[in-house]
């Protein structure tokens, strides 16, 4: 192995206003609060919410129905109203709980030149689980160079 190169990391947890329930583009509010991506040529970009009933994910970016219809599938997979055991925060907190398990906590971006390199009609969702919501951290790691 001829020489190592240390690759820098950066890490800063950022925060989104609470949002309506639903699946929201959240690329830009994300952008506007990491100018540090302009530091890196090459890496990756992983976002991790730090909350059990909300969810990120890709998706178009371009269609805003795509939003509304991934919010009437996941009511239709998930009912909120079903025989849960885990209801002392309301009938749509579990729902909610699975609907973030499904979908997941986390993505995983590469940075090209500075800039997030999605695709061209992708986009970052914020899904909001939960009827009343809080706001929501998320936690932005970019490794590189």
């Amino acid at each position: 192995m001829v020489g190592r190169s240390k690759m820098p990391w950066f890490q800063k947890t950022i925060s989104v206003a609470a949002l309506p329930r639903g699946c929201h583009l959240v690329t830009d509010k994300i952008l506007k609060q990491i100018p540090e991506i302009t530091n890196f040529k090459v890496g990756l970009a992983h976002l991790f919410i730090q909350h059990t009933s909300a969810s990120l994910t890709i998706n178009e970016n371009y269609d805003s129905d795509v939003r509304k219809d991934l919010e009437d599938v996941l009511n239709r997979v998930v009912p909120e109203k079903a025989d849960y055991r885990h209801t002392i925060e309301g009938p749509d907190d579990m729902p909610a709980h699975a609907k973030a398990t499904f979908i997941g906590s986390s993505v995983t971006i590469p940075v090209t030149n500075g800039k997030l390199n999605l695709g061209t009609w992708q986009g970052i969702y914020l899904c909001e689980h939960r009827d009343r919501a809080s706001s929501r951290s998320i936690v932005v790691t970019i490794q590189g160079e």
